[in-house]
């Protein structure tokens, strides 16, 4: 058997962190040799997090950041926005596979970077980074130095939407995205807005109007309307650990007889996009734990109006998942090489 790709990850205590390890400690072709905290440096990882106990045994938290010296091919970057720009161009200069979780690389006009972000610091490679979502550029991820891994709202909204925007029928100023999270997506850091005395029993919109990842989807949905499109964006917190639930409307520019068709043909060979039967929608209990985006469909044929229902697991389709997935087809291999297991659906 070939040698396994060495593996790195920067930043590897917090969720997308924990679950690349989790992951990635059922990948046959891989081998994590680098794992960074800075809260936990010098600590076995296993003794740590107990759940990695039998599997990462002799791996121990390295404090340091490295680059050059560093052992891995491919790293995993999960650090912060704003701090991962400082890290990566030292990273791709080492000649290190790059996959960035953060938010840092997916914006292509460092103007827009900056009226969301702050300035960027490494501008010079915005236009080499490729967004990673799979589904869409492929062939630009293979062989890529530096892939943009996507939100984990804009995955699930973006694939609601591509097959009709790719085919040019949604109307311009028409789409709304109402999504839902589980309290994981905000990470692991305390704050009082996710105290499980906050969140049980609670449901409540934030960032109404002014999310982050409102220009990510204005870019990758324009790019693909071919055509400059504007989304109304509202987030939602559930009381709930992990998943998202999106559901987006849009107004189509003519009547559609059979919208389910565009996207059982447009992801028909999508190992990781499951397109539900007519006049079903979907659960995010069936895709817990799974690097699976599933969707179910409506058009309103008498008001022309799009409704698309699409679920992710927002720490693996949303983050982890889809990074590996990006690393496999970075280095060649099968897709879903790692990424097979059923969801935990109770």
């Amino acid at each position: 058997m070939a040698d396994k790709i060495k593996v790195a990850i920067i930043g590897a205590n917090g969720y997308t962190g924990l679950e690349l390890l989790r992951i990635l400690a059922g990948h046959p072709q891989v081998e994590v040799v680098h794992a960074s905290s800075r809260q936990y440096a010098g600590q076995p990882v296993s003794e740590v997090f107990p759940a990695f106990a039998g599997f990462y045994d002799g791996l121990v938290f390295s404090g340091a950041v490295q680059s050059a010296d560093m052992e891995a091919e491919v790293v995993f970057c999960c650090l912060p926005h704003g701090a991962s720009q400082e890290v990566v161009p030292g990273l791709v200069e080492a000649g290190k596979k790059v996959i960035d979780l953060s938010a840092d690389f997916r914006l292509r006009d460092p103007a827009v970077f900056k009226a969301w972000y702050g300035e960027h610091k490494a501008q010079a490679l915005l236009s080499e980074a490729v967004y990673g979502l799979p589904e869409l550029y492929r062939e630009r991820i293979k062989g890529s130095r530096l892939v943009a891994n996507p939100g984990c709202y804009p995955t699930s909204v973006i694939l609601a939407l591509a097959p009709l925007a790719k085919a040019g029928f949604i109307e311009q100023g028409s789409i709304i995205a109402d999504s839902k999270s589980g309290v994981s997506g905000a990470g692991r850091g305390a704050s009082l807005d996710t105290a499980f005395v906050e969140v049980a029993d609670s449901f409540k919109a934030y960032k109404v109007g002014g999310h982050r990842h409102t220009p990510e989807m204005n870019q990758e949905l324009s790019l693909l309307c071919k055509t400059q499109m504007s989304i109304t964006f509202t987030p939602h917190l559930l009381p709930v650990s992990r998943g998202i639930l999106s559901t987006v409307y849009a107004k189509l520019k003519q009547h559609v007889t059979d919208a389910h068709r565009f996207y059982t043909d447009f992801y028909a060979n999508e190992q990781f996009v499951r397109v539900m039967p007519v006049g079903r929608f979907p659960d995010i209990n069936q895709v817990r734990g799974s690097n699976f985006c599933d969707i179910g469909v409506y058009v309103d044929e008498v008001k022309n109006r799009l409704t698309v229902v699409s679920v992710i697991d927002n720490l693996v389709k949303g983050a982890s998942g889809q990074a590996v997935q990006n690393m496999n087809i970075v280095c060649g291999l099968a897709e879903d090489t790692g990424l097979k297991g059923v969801p935990v659906f109770f």
